[in-house]
């Protein structure tokens, strides 16, 4: 770990036997601390608001509040947690509302463990991580919309600016790397949510990848 203290991660699932497996998977890695857990949304949402861990795995179906829920509660109230969706369910309703709420990463139960750490860490570095089949079914949901047909284009700037992002770059580093203020970057970010009718940093990288205006391996985590 370079003496790098391990990923906070909260887990929440209402399924005890589920998260003990996947607690399991995660600690057998020194980089990811396991630091409290939830067997439901408003738990979650108690237990985030006062752990603050770095990356928040949540299921999408649990008692009291949904994972959705819960993902939009820590984006308007939490955005330095990372929000990670593992869930059974791979339905285009649910993967389009997870993105939408503002989710950085889906991916599913049958994933085998190395994966879901992979997707992990991706989310923790402010990379999107999108399981590869749930990557097809969102691009090949974007295509088929009207949307990407009437989006206004980028700037080049805009699409340096998204490009970065697509690589997991915090707005703070895209700053340094393009010599500009982290104000300058949120304003570009403000509009390029705008053109691209996204909500989430995620949608509005699926959306360029699905207009071709960047390349198609961003927004996927290497399961390598």
């Amino acid at each position: 770990m370079n003496g790098e203290s391990p990923i906070r991660v909260l887990l929440a699932d209402d399924h005890q036997v589920v998260r003990a497996g996947i607690k399991q998977f995660l600690e057998m890695h020194d980089d990811i601390d396991v630091v409290v857990e939830a067997d439901d949304g408003e738990q979650a949402i108690e237990r985030i608001q006062s752990e603050q861990p770095d990356v928040a795995v949540l299921d999408i179906q649990m008692p009291k509040k949904t994972g959705i829920e819960v993902t939009r509660w820590v984006r308007a109230n939490q955005p330095s947690t990372g929000v990670l969706i593992l869930t059974a369910y791979d339905d285009d309703p649910y993967v389009m509302a997870v993105l939408k709420a503002g989710a950085n990463g889906y991916v599913l139960k049958t994933a085998d463990g190395e994966e879901i750490v992979q997707a992990v860490r991706a989310v923790h570095d402010g990379k999107s991580a999108l399981d590869p089949e749930i990557a097809r079914k969102v691009m090949n949901r974007i295509k088929a919309g009207p949307i990407v047909d009437h989006l206004e284009e980028l700037t080049d700037r805009e699409l340096e600016v998204l490009g970065l992002v697509g690589q997991g770059f915090t707005n703070k580093a895209i700053g340094v790397q393009l010599g500009i203020s982290d104000r300058t970057v949120q304003g570009h970010l403000a509009k390029i949510f705008g053109k691209l009718q996204a909500s989430s940093r995620t949608e509005a990288v699926m959306r360029a990848v699905a207009s071709g205006w960047l390349p198609s391996d961003l927004g996927q985590f290497d399961s390598d």
